[in-house]
């Protein structure tokens, strides 16, 4: 074996398929299939944008076919040609701006492609291909129908010729926008930085295009500017393929010049008079288009997101991993720090520190809400009605009744279509639609929705923030729009600290919210600041649906612990929730539980693990059942119990 390994290897006796040889898993050619048939299909889901672009430019071409109409235009001097060049600068100015569009959609497009590019799905190249030549034929019908609608009808040379030569120069000025605006995408990864980037280049190409300023007025430290732009090589060339048409031969005045009107028209204006010049605008937008397509894949592959895809992470977190990673004594690393109780410090318990009864800056009035028969039905959808059904109203809540009260923490639980969130919006008034039956009273007084809006704040199960500002701002835009004027600057301020205190995010106040799963704040910071966001409106009844959806065990105890806290202020707090563990399950004081069609089979009071709950629903010859399952799952199985007639007994 020692002269076998002094030897070196022989590579030729490895099997083909021992070491790979490629870096991607197929071939260039099946590469680039996939990513044309990607790009298609993402074309054909956005497909409205390009309908919308088209619409655009009808609406457009209407406006200029009559502002720019042939009855009005006449060709009897230098001043008239200016107005039929300003029509034709109107059509390349039309095809910059309308591929602006494809910067915003570039944009939205790169995180996946980071990620899979990363992850050697396809190379840079077998990504931007698709995406440049797939536009090659949206960029031929949009200008199609432009040059459709507003060649003839402004009254441009009508030579068929011409024609089409004014055609060839709107698709390649649209395919260059569209490349320059990829480019600016791939170089700024952001879009707000590409917004910006896109805007001036918009301007500096119109500035030196030729038209609004001459070529001999532009200054001669800016003359560079001129001979880079693309938007001058168009504008040279479609006017030198007007210009020197038929229509434009006539000589105005034999005396002074020789020179037909059209050239009079392009010397004015600074344009060259070669005929040459067409071809010479032709071929420099196919070099920018592309220049602009090859740096698009350059950027692609050189360049990496902007902000890499992290989770705020807190002080007590990362003091909690140096304690699991070193063994050190907690309480030594804990000396002066005021985070005790913080849920970010490995604790994970639902039951923080003592907060019972907690003080606020603004006070607010405890009100509790009661229910009684509530009835919620909506139309018959049509697909029922189709299948032999002939009740005119599809009934989604059958005669619901139960009370929430303040200090109080509710759980609304029950089987998926059994109407927990719609019993929760009927509540809160967020059902627009449908017919609404039964009394809702707010500490004894018939609820009126305008009011209600003021004491009541409701908790999405999907947040919606702004992810380019922090927790803090977010809490103080939240209170300077939600809170009575008549609250002071200081006391408001106050609060917004006390709400951050409660669901524990003073850690995080600096922190920015981000993009879910992208930067930012995690799922569960995230789902404490919805709560803390409705929170700083003072509200005194608090619907939250299903705070815990998506989180790992320890994250929703978190969550569990902030909603704790709220309820302790002396709120009303009502929570959806689906499938809790048994630590969340009891953290509740009172379950509201509903079975499928719309009907409640539990309302009350939990009791310590959850006795009073199941001796509700405990039955004979079910003692073994429970003694082998947890609470929870006693609950479950009683909600499926079917009384069999035939042997006289409770089945599951």
């Amino acid at each position: 074996m020692g002269s076998e390994l002094r030897v070196p290897f022989d590579r030729t006796r490895n099997h083909p398929a021992a070491l790979t040889t490629s870096k991607f898993g197929i071939s260039k050619m099946e590469l680039l299939k996939a990513c044309v048939s990607r790009e298609w299909l993402l074309m054909k889901r956005n497909s409205f944008v390009y309908i919308f672009k088209i619409v655009q430019l009808i609406i457009l071409g209407t406006i200029a076919m009559t502002v720019f109409l042939r009855t009005e235009m006449h060709r009897n001097s230098v001043e008239d040609g200016v107005i039929y060049m300003g029509a034709m600068f109107l059509g390349l100015v039309t095809h910059l701006f309308n591929a602006f569009a494809e910067l915003a959609m570039s944009i939205a497009k790169l995180p996946i492609f980071y990620k899979q590019r990363d992850l050697l799905f396809y190379p840079s190249w077998a990504y931007g291909l698709p995406t440049w030549l797939l536009k090659i034929p949206i960029s031929f019908l949009e200008c199609a129908v432009w040059i459709c609608m507003t060649y003839y009808v402004i009254g441009f040379d009508p030579n068929i010729e011409r024609f089409f030569r004014h055609y060839l120069l709107l698709v390649l000025i649209s395919q260059m926008a569209s490349g320059l605006f990829r480019v600016l995408a791939a170089l700024g990864r952001d879009m707000v930085v590409a917004d910006t980037f896109g805007s001036f280049a918009q301007l500096v190409l119109l500035v030196l295009g030729g038209f609004l300023i001459a070529r001999d007025n532009i200054k001669a430290w800016w003359i560079w500017g001129y001979w880079c732009s693309p938007l001058m090589y168009a504008q040279n060339a479609i006017a030198v393929n007007e210009f020197l048409g038929h229509s434009w031969r006539m000589v105005v005045d034999p005396t002074d010049s020789n020179d037909t009107l059209g050239v009079q028209v392009l010397k004015s204006r600074g344009i060259f008079v070669d005929p040459n010049w067409y071809w010479i605008g032709v071929g420099a937008l196919l070099g920018y288009i592309m220049l602009f397509n090859v740096l698009f894949i350059v950027f692609l592959d050189l360049l990496d997101p902007l902000g890499k895809g992290q989770n705020v992470v807190s002080e007590e977190e990362l003091m909690e991993k140096h304690v699991n990673r070193t063994g050190e004594n907690v309480e030594l690393l804990l000396l002066g720090n005021d985070s005790e109780n913080s849920p970010s410090n490995g604790g994970g318990e639902i039951t923080g520190a003592d907060t019972r009864e907690r003080g606020m800056a603004l006070p607010f009035t405890p009100l509790s809400i009661t229910f009684d028969n509530i009835r919620y039905s909506v139309d018959m959808p049509q697909e029922m009605k189709d299948k032999g059904i002939t009740e005119d109203r599809l009934v989604l809540l059958k005669g619901v009744s139960g009370a929430f009260r303040p200090g109080v923490l509710t759980a609304l639980m029950g089987v998926s279509g059994a109407g927990k969130t719609t019993l929760m919006d009927v509540l809160a008034g967020r059902k627009t639609g449908g017919y609404i039956e039964g009394d809702i009273n707010i500490s004894g007084y018939p609820k009126n929705q305008e009011t209600f809006a003021r004491i009541a704040g409701y908790c999405e199960q999907n947040d919606i923030h702004s992810p380019h500002v922090t927790v803090y701002e977010s809490l103080v835009y939240s209170a300077w729009l939600r809170l009575s004027p008549d609250v002071d600057s200081e006391a408001r301020q106050m609060f917004v600290e006390q709400v951050m205190e409660l669901v524990e995010l003073t850690s995080l106040r600096g922190a920015l919210v981000g993009l879910p799963g992208v930067n930012g704040l995690s799922t569960e910071q995230r789902k404490r600041l919805t709560i803390a966001v409705e929170l700083v409106a003072n509200p005194s009844i608090i619907f939250m649906d299903e705070p815990t959806s998506g989180l790992d065990a320890r994250a929703a105890a978190i969550v569990m612990r902030a909603v704790r806290n709220t309820v302790d202020t002396g709120r009303t707090v009502v929570c959806t929730i689906h499938q809790p563990s048994i630590d969340i399950f009891e953290a509740f004081d009172e379950l509201f539980l509903m079975k499928r069609g719309g009907e409640e089979i539990y309302v009350g009071p939990l009791g310590h693990n959850s006795c009073h709950l199941i001796d509700y629903f405990e039955v004979r010859l079910l003692t073994d059942l429970l003694d082998r399952a947890t609470d929870f799952q006693f609950i479950a199985c009683m909600m499926n119990l079917a009384w069999c007639p035939k042997c006289r007994a409770y089945k599951v």
